[in-house]
């Protein structure tokens, strides 16, 4: 309760009511948060040091699970997105990225969208009148791009010298942002950036996550590549732009959709695409830089 007042009645029979859980600032239980993203982090971590082949299996079961949670949500806001052709075109693009690299994600990208053109025209049966054909499609070629696309770039850059940990810098940034905005924005945030999209993102807590991003892409890139410090900087700087970006991203698509998260298969956390959010933008951003400048 506010002000630490008790809720519990002061008779001899009253029942102490049921502790909650304790909830961060962001409105988070954030104890189940921190085990939930530590377990995680670690668990990746092993697998790129030690076996990273298998994170291409990590990311094809990931990337199925959120668009399964993404194309829930959005059937049950009467959004009829083929569910079947977004799952099954997803795993292509992911998988094909390992032994065909970038033409075959494009491939399975281009032939992914054409099936949902066709599947999405005729789902109702050859003497149906499609509804909403042009929303539809239009969303679940979004949601494909969203999604099994951009997580591809990190499969892409698996494949680079020193793949495994081009990925692992990549993961590294992502966190620092996400933990430089926490801290400074639960600190410090008073100014909010877009209080139409995400009322609780703060500018203060974009520049936690910007200092803290720019020095995890100094350390990273310096340590773990062993490249020019420049290079770090530039690519935390695009990290925290696009980090940020890809979570005021789904923020905006839930806010329309009027939920929370989109799933609830990690505890303090919400579903797994509610940890991919920021994830899939830079892995794009990661790939492009590191394959250009490295």
């Amino acid at each position: 309760m506010p002000n630490g007042e008790s809720a519990v009645p002061s008779g001899d029979s009253a029942e102490a009511e049921q502790p909650k859980a304790p909830a961060s600032k962001a409105g988070r239980n954030l104890p189940a948060a921190l085990a939930v993203g530590f377990g995680l982090g670690l668990s990746l971590i092993a697998i790129l040091l030690w076996a990273p082949k298998v994170l291409v299996g990590v990311i094809a079961l990931g990337i199925a699970v959120a668009t399964w949670e993404v194309a829930k949500r959005l059937r049950e806001a009467d959004v009829k997105v083929p569910r079947i052709p977004l799952l099954v075109g997803g795993q292509a693009i992911v998988w094909l990225a390992w032994p065909a690299g970038p033409q075959g994600v494009l491939g399975a990208f281009g032939a992914t969208a054409l099936t949902l053109m066709v599947w999405r025209l005729f789902d109702h049966g050859l003497r149906a009148t499609p509804r909403n054909y042009l929303r539809d499609t239009a969303i679940a070629v979004f949601v494909l791009a969203w999604i099994p696309l951009l997580a591809s770039f990190a499969v892409l850059m698996l494949q680079e010298d020193k793949g495994n940990l081009r990925v692992l810098s990549f993961m590294v940034l992502v966190v620092c942002s996400d933990v430089g905005g926490y801290i400074a924005g639960v600190l410090f945030g008073k100014h909010p950036m877009v209080p139409h999209i995400s009322p609780k993102k703060s500018w203060e807590g974009f520049g936690g996550s910007l200092v803290f991003c720019v020095i995890g892409g100094l350390l990273t890139v310096t340590l773990l590549l062993d490249a020019n410090s420049l290079i770090g900087v530039l690519l935390g700087v695009g990290l925290v732009l696009v980090a940020t970006s890809g979570d005021l991203i789904e923020s905006q698509v839930k806010r329309e959709l009027g939920i929370k998260d989109m799933g609830t298969l990690l505890p303090g956390h919400g579903g797994i695409m509610d940890r991919l959010d920021s994830m899939l933008p830079s892995a794009f951003v990661a790939w492009l830089v590191l394959t250009a400048l490295l």
